[in-house]
């Protein structure tokens, strides 16, 4: 795994829809869910989508935590 995507998924926000504005990261998991099941956008935010869906389907959230904490914060 490219690790500038976990810097992405900790960093980037939801650009459209009802979370617009939240962190890819705190997107609930029932809303990666219905991405999964209704098709992830194309591109970048979709593969972004797709890695932080199977990073909450497999209880690997613990592996952003190093990672946010490097950031400054907002």
């Amino acid at each position: 795994m490219n690790p500038l995507l976990l810097l992405q998924l900790v960093s980037m926000e939801m650009p459209f829809g009802k979370y617009k504005g939240t962190v890819l990261c705190y997107l609930p998991v029932s809303y990666l869910e219905w991405f999964n099941r209704k098709g992830f956008p194309e591109g970048k935010l979709g593969m972004l989508l797709q890695t932080m869906y199977e990073i909450k389907l497999n209880g690997l959230e613990e592996l952003l935590i190093p990672i946010r904490k490097m950031l400054p914060p907002k």
